[in-house]
């Protein structure tokens, strides 16, 4: 089997990555529209908005959709390296880089010994799966450095830490690749990474953590999985009503604080899990490493208090690095994200009016794709701790590598 993943050429991926790509440029550029709200708009609107005022050395304080660590500056001051071209084109030019870059580094990965092509194939046929939402947001930018940082982990412990810092001052979840590094040298380079980074944006930059407050005032939005009730409840009589709250369409009405509350509950639930699992893992074979950072990524994707549309992208990459992996416990996990990410695109940007207005159609949709997110959660769950826990050690066809061995220095 590995024989003939070596030897086949890669031909058939790259033209099916150039071919769907394509495709999706043809949409954010509006050659196409799909039905629905117009997904480009954040680009050409909002980030346009902050770039002018990020331009002059300030972060938008004025403005509560800002709500991103400081670093996300990078990506919405990116476009000005392509001044021949307008904002937005120049935008998803760079967000289609970047989703290029992630397969080269996959590519890559595949041609050591104990990996795959699948990982690729993930990606390939996974992007597309969400629409053009994925060039229309600058998560494809912060998957790219979560996808190489987590390739880098097994070998180059500091370059993983220095990338996941770098990462989390992108847009915070990041920091959950490093659940499962094993390595000190990871998570001191992460430590000093992220703590040069925050002093420098914070020096040059005023209001450069200002994010904080904007997202503790965050609600219950529409697509979450705390939402499904107050879906639910419209059709008994609830008396809320569906808002544009900090930048996005939220509940808002009787119960919705206490909804809020019970998703952070979860959180804090999740990091207590993951917490317990590290104390209790004793086997790190090479694709933990991967296996972790999926499993935290989707833990507190499905407990948030918003699960967006670009939220998927996050997990395709993720679940694409698990792939690369021979022994990886993910597949399963895999293809209910892929699932799931055409039940997304189906809710938003096509479906999302049936969504706001609660309808039975859009509440069909919400809980099939929140149930497969959150059957992929427990089965991931359930096959990390499998595989680094439980007495009966598995079988795995990958060779070992000292990094990810049980030692912690």
């Amino acid at each position: 089997m590995e024989t003939k993943d070596v030897r086949r050429s890669p031909a058939y991926l790259l033209a099916t990555w150039c071919v769907t790509r394509v495709v999706l440029l043809l949409f954010v550029l509006g050659v196409y529209v799909l039905p629905g709200p117009d997904v480009t708009t954040d680009v050409s609107v909002i980030y346009h908005n902050w770039y002018e005022v990020l331009r002059q050395g300030t972060f938008p304080l004025d403005d509560v959709t800002w709500q991103y660590p400081p670093a996300a500056a990078l990506p919405i001051l990116a476009p000005a390296l392509l001044p021949f071209l307008s904002y937005p084109h120049a935008f998803f030019a760079l967000a289609c880089c970047a989703d290029l870059a992630v397969l080269v580094l996959l590519l890559r990965s595949a041609r050591h010994p104990g990996r795959s092509r699948s990982g690729a194939w993930v990606w390939v046929a996974g992007v597309p799966l969400l629409g053009p939402t994925v060039y229309a947001r600058y998560d494809v930018m912060v998957t790219a450095v979560a996808v190489a940082a987590l390739l880098a982990g097994v070998r180059h412990p500091r370059v993983m830490g220095a990338l996941a810092a770098f990462g989390a001052l992108l847009k915070v979840w990041p920091a959950l690749l490093l659940a499962g590094a094993v390595r000190r040298r990871a998570w001191a380079s992460a430590a000093v990474t992220g703590a040069v980074l925050a002093a420098v944006f914070t020096a040059t930059m005023p209001g450069a953590f200002a994010f904080l407050t904007f997202q503790r005032e965050r609600g219950t939005e529409v697509e979450s999985l705390g939402a499904l009730v107050f879906h639910v409840a419209r059709h008994f009589g609830w008396s809320g009503q569906v808002l544009l709250n900090y930048g996005s369409l939220e509940f808002l009405g009787p119960y919705v604080p206490e909804v809020s509350a019970a998703a952070l509950a979860l959180s804090v639930g999740a990091f207590g899990w993951l917490l317990l699992w590290r104390l209790r893992a004793r086997r790190f074979p090479p694709h933990t490493l991967a296996d972790a950072a999926l499993t935290a990524v989707l833990l507190f994707t499905v407990t948030s208090r918003v699960i967006s549309p670009q939220y998927l992208v996050w997990l395709i990459g993720l679940a694409a690095v698990c792939l690369t992996h021979r022994a990886s416990r993910m597949t399963a996990p895999a293809l209910l994200i892929l699932a799931s990410s055409f039940l997304t695109v189906l809710e938003f940007p096509i479906g999302f009016v049936h969504v706001v207005a609660s309808d039975w159609y859009g509440i069909t949709l919400m809980l099939l794709r929140n149930a497969l997110l959150t059957t992929a959660t427990l089965l991931a769950a359930h096959r990390l701790w499998r595989t680094t826990v439980s007495r009966d050690r598995p079988v795995t066809g990958e060779p070992a590598e000292p990094e990810l061995s049980a030692a912690r220095s």
